[in-house]
């Protein structure tokens, strides 16, 4: 029985031939494998979010996702979306608003943050959405009920939602 794959992964525009144990996380390869340590190990059983990296476009708890299901995907990490000098405008944001305390969960919240902009743009309803008929809206309960898997043990959460509405250009 095998018990090891060779995976393709296409991280942050770089694609990687990584040989991992079938039972290896997506999260796992990142930080172990390609030594992408920005995405973080909080909870390991996908209630924290601080592990949330985009697949596809779409966020995902990369620590409740095997890697060899990505095979061939786009993986967008925090390390991929800005550095310093040329940041996302998502984490220029977050430093204006002062998103952040201690920083554990920030990597995982700003890329959240830009897959909840992505959602709300494509018209994916939430569960307080309340008119399916209409464009859905960038306000602060649709950002809190998209957020809600992020947790923030340093209570940031005023901030963030802040970040998010100025860069979706609303104010909350």
């Amino acid at each position: 029985m095998e018990h090891s794959s060779q995976v393709r992964l296409n991280v942050n525009g770089e694609s990687h031939v990584l040989d991992l144990d079938n039972r290896t996380t997506l999260l796992d390869a990142l930080r172990e494998h390609l030594h992408l340590n920005g995405t973080k190990k909080g909870c390991d059983h996908g209630q924290c979010g601080a592990c949330t990296v985009m697949v596809g476009g779409e966020r995902i708890n990369s620590c409740l996702s095997l890697a060899v299901m990505h095979h061939g995907d786009e993986v967008v990490t925090i390390e991929g979306l800005g550095e310093p000098g040329n940041l996302h405008p998502m984490q220029a944001a977050f430093i204006k608003h002062d998103g952040f305390q201690c920083g554990y969960c920030t990597p995982g919240q700003i890329c959240s943050s830009v897959a909840v902009l992505e959602e709300i743009k494509a018209n994916i309803p939430s569960h307080v959405t309340s008119d399916l008929t209409t464009p859905v809206q960038l306000t602060a309960d649709e950002v809190r009920e998209r957020m809600s898997g992020n947790i923030c043990r340093c209570g940031a959460y005023a901030n963030i939602i802040d970040a998010i509405s100025d860069v979706g250009g609303v104010r909350a």
